[in-house]
């Protein structure tokens, strides 16, 4: 059975206009109609989905006991969560900083990882599973997994440190060709997306924007990073679209507000599989720590056991890096050896020289 969705009022009004008559195959997802049950009572509505939607109270034609009588399948609203957990669409920047001029810890972000900070009860699990899954099928409504690159680097890069720049410059050069994501974080991962948002752009915009935000270097002081942040695209909007793919089990680490779309989720272990998934354009590792390690042989496992023609090609950009501070280029060669992806291993000094890697990988899968 094809499955339909419906994620708005507005699609759920274009549909009846287009002339639908039946909701079986259907799913409506986190939709207020309670003002639609006029409409609801003239369509059959058996085998139907309702995720978190509103209807009409009562026993009247089109409302909730009428619906569910005729075999609609209602899934109720979650209580006492600060977050809708059937939402049908990524989170934006505003989304998640609504209220920043008050205060970071007023903001649905902080509210959100305040609220994951609690014992798990039943009820709790649930919502964070029902939210994970929303984010999930949200981000396949927007995402072309092969032409997307992901990267990936150290949250702790300060904006007013050269290499902040230079994972910048990446993020542009990747954009002309890709759409570029992010673990959605801090450091690394903003920059990238701030490449991302300003390469369409001269470098000296993109110069002028990196000094906006070194205003505010670092991200223990929230309100202004996250400011700085804003200011830039206040003051050149319409950026390029990019991806961030944050999770509130970091949530000491906010989001960063340079990502277009953030698919922010409570469960760590499925952002990462998902980060590592959409990105089958290409990994890009800049220097990191912990995270970045257990990224980059998350990505290698993966590759381990795939045929050829999946191999997702990964570049460790730092040689120094990668072989002497954090030794994990040899091993990572080690695995690759005698691999099929051990072709698509590649460990360069620079930013400057991944992008025709990942060109050069794209042409040769055909």
């Amino acid at each position: 059975m094809h499955l339909n969705e419906i994620e708005s009022l507005d699609a759920f009004d274009q549909a009846i206009a287009d002339g639908l008559s039946s909701l079986r195959g259907w799913h409506l997802q986190s939709v207020d109609l309670r003002e639609r049950a006029h409409e609801l009572s003239r369509i059959g509505v058996g085998g139907g989905v309702f995720l978190g939607c509103r209807l009409a109270e009562g026993d009247v034609a089109g409302g909730e006991e009428d619906v569910r009588r005729r075999g609609g399948l209602l899934f109720p609203t979650v209580p006492d969560v600060p977050f809708d957990p059937y939402r049908g669409a990524l989170y934006s920047p505003d989304d998640l900083y609504d209220g920043l001029p008050d205060g970071y810890p007023g903001t649905p972000d902080a509210v959100a990882y305040a609220w994951s900070r609690a014992p798990r009860t039943l009820d709790r699990t649930l919502a964070a599973a029902l939210h994970d899954h929303a984010i999930d099928d949200a981000l396949a409504d927007v995402t072309d997994p092969a032409g997307t690159v992901g990267v990936l680097g150290g949250h702790a890069l300060r904006r007013d440190q050269p290499g902040y720049r230079a994972a910048a410059g990446l993020g542009r050069a990747l954009a002309g060709r890709f759409t570029v994501a992010t673990g959605g974080g801090p450091g690394a991962m903003e920059a990238a997306n701030l490449g991302a948002w300003m390469s369409g752009r001269p470098e000296d915009e993109l110069d002028a924007a990196v000094r906006v935000l070194a205003e505010a270097p670092e991200f223990t002081d929230v309100d202004s990073w996250a400011g700085a942040a804003f200011e830039v695209r206040r003051r050149w909007p319409d950026g390029v679209v990019s991806l961030g793919i944050p999770t509130w089990f970091y949530g000491h680490e906010p989001p960063n507000a340079m990502a277009s779309r953030i698919a922010k989720y409570f469960s760590n272990a499925t952002r990462e599989d998902v980060l590592l998934k959409v990105c089958q354009g290409g990994l890009v590792f800049l220097p990191g720590a912990a995270g970045t390690v257990q990224e980059i042989f998350q990505a290698a496992c993966a590759n381990y056991y795939a045929q050829p023609t999946s191999v997702v090609p990964m570049v460790l950009v730092g040689r120094e890096h990668w072989t002497e501070q954090v030794g994990a280029w040899d091993l990572l060669a080690g695995l690759g050896s005698g691999r099929p992806f051990g072709a698509s291993l590649h460990l360069v000094d620079s930013p400057e020289e991944v992008l025709p890697l990942l060109v050069q990988d794209r042409g040769d899968r055909g």
